[in-house]
């Protein structure tokens, strides 16, 4: 019997990391796992951020702490098992939010910062009161809400849904994301969906005259929703054109999300309220990318297929290729584990790196997902020569011949997390002796050579990597940012998709 893919992750984490290092890193952990308590008085040894004793008493920053702790536990309390881990990460995230705006409240010292200050804490505690009345609550008409904003879902005269979003989040006197919108959404599978204007399409449904031919339609940004349990997912997919930059909405990136019930509704209704369970307990998910796939049906959906695929492809795979693929995998489980925290709090978003990118941090879980599918359901195992699409948990590779046998070869490697690292790939040539060896004369050149189903990238340069030391008469390095990375990579068959032709590295 084969092991599942998504190894137990305390033990693929164990087989990674270094044998002094017995505990996983702090932002990779379920927000879920941490204290839900408001860190933001008397908690100066824990955060620098927060604000001192005598400070929160005098302006009653303590009583009100006090009252949205006591409103989420009273909320956690009715919410049911499989959905507080996503109510305990909303607070989180909210505790996260208000220490943001706790600090420059603390540096301003502005009476208008304040006032906004303290009307976010008494509307969270508001709207935990409403989130504890909800539960229970059918169907998707009425109001949900989370730690950034509300939807509000009602029927229209023609029978579809009208939804209408109100986002809101303040970390602070120039930090704060808002974005009011309204759209109708239709039944679209198992989810309702639906187009969303931008100020670009208004404009250009006004500007042209009736007579000038037009180009086509930019495709519009999107929403879509559907119960998770007692929860609502809502998810924003991007279009050609941007949400943003109009007066009603700066910023949407917080609109993807996990929403609650905002107390009763008055309108009656029936929906799939099932909860798409993965292939492991979300009554303990262990990683904040775990809490993420639990939150989100189609993210669910897509750890039961990766597993499905996984059983089915390794009783054909040849002893060698099989050991291999499943090293790789274990690298792949440990990328998925750092693909959501990642992007949640992007590294490289200098000014707004600590904000929550809600819908960006979702979408590349859902892209890495996709493109694993893509290979281990398209693994072409069957494969003789060069010629394909090859691909790895951190490189992948497209490899075309020409009709006088010359290669050329186009890909990348990349380093997870660091956008400004890998490796690039580009290489001409032709086979000799069994090995692809590039055009040109380097005691390290380019190369590429099979193992069974594997495919085998600069195989030498991992030697070469650990000697460079800059000196004049070292091998010339091959990837950027450090010259002991190497370029060799062990990747595999795969048969040409939409989810692993994708050499720009958007979702790395």
């Amino acid at each position: 019997m084969f092991a599942p893919i998504r190894f137990a992750l305390i033990s693929a984490t164990a087989l990674l990391a270094p044998v002094t290092c017995h505990a996983m890193e702090d932002y990779l952990r379920a927000a879920s796992s941490a204290p839900t308590a408001i860190t933001l008085c008397g908690a100066a040894n824990r955060d620098d951020r927060a604000t001192k004793a005598a400070a929160c008493k005098e302006k009653g920053y303590d009583r009100l702490v006090a009252a949205i702790d006591k409103s989420f536990d009273a909320a956690l309390a009715k919410a049911p098992v499989n959905i507080r881990p996503l109510l305990k990460r909303d607070q989180a995230w909210f505790n996260e939010m208000i220490l943001q705006a706790a600090e420059a409240v603390q540096e301003v010292d502005e009476a208008e910062l304040s006032d906004i200050f303290v009307a976010t804490l008494r509307q969270r505690k508001d709207a935990l009161d409403e989130m504890a009345g909800g539960f229970g609550r059918s169907g998707l008409s009425g109001k949900w809400a989370n730690a950034f904003g509300s939807l509000t879902v009602s029927p229209d005269a023609s029978g579809a849904q009208r939804i209408t979003v109100d986002m809101s989040a303040y970390y602070g006197s120039d930090k704060h994301r808002q974005c009011k919108l309204s759209t109708t959404v239709t039944k679209a599978g198992s989810w309702l969906s639906g187009s969303i204007q931008t100020p670009a399409a208004e404009a250009s449904n006004t500007a042209a005259p009736p007579s000038q031919e037009r180009a086509a339609p930019a495709k519009p940004p999107t929403i879509k929703l559907r119960r998770q349990g007692e929860s609502l997912r809502v998810v924003l997919i991007d279009g050609d054109e941007t949400i943003g930059d109009r007066d009603d909405c700066d910023d949407p990136s917080q609109i993807t999300g996990t929403y609650f019930a905002s107390g009763g509704s008055d309108t009656a209704g029936k929906a799939e309220t099932s909860f798409v369970a993965p292939t492991f307990d979300c009554k303990r998910p262990v990683t904040a990318t775990d809490e993420e796939i639990c939150s989100d049906p189609d993210l669910a959906e897509n750890d039961q297929r990766l597993n499905r695929a996984w059983k089915a492809l390794l009783p054909r795979l040849d002893d060698s290729t099989r050991r291999a693929l499943t090293e790789d995998q274990r690298n792949w489980v440990q990328s998925q584990t750092e693909q959501f925290p990642e992007f949640l709090h992007p590294a490289w978003e200098k000014r707004t790196w600590e904000m929550h990118f809600t819908t960006s941090a979702r979408d590349h879980v859902d892209a890495l997902q996709r493109e694993r599918i893509a290979l281990l359901e398209g693994f072409d195992d069957k494969r003789a020569g060069l010629a394909g699409v090859w691909l790895a948990y951190n490189a992948i590779l497209k490899i075309t011949v020409d009709k006088d046998g010359k290669l050329s070869v186009q890909g990348w490697k990349w380093d997870q997390g660091d956008w400004k690292a890998g490796c690039d790939y580009e290489m001409t040539g032709k086979i000799v002796g069994g090995t692809f060896r590039a055009e040109g004369q380097r005691k390290n050149p380019d190369t590429l050579e099979r193992d069974h189903a594997m495919l085998i990238v600069n195989r030498l340069d991992d030697a070469f990597a650990s000697k460079r030391s800059g000196k004049e008469g070292d091998d010339e390095a091959k990837c950027r940012r450090r010259l002991d990375y190497s370029s060799t990579a062990r990747l595999f068959p795969a048969r040409a998709s939409p989810d692993i032709t994708n050499f720009s590295g958007s979702f790395r």
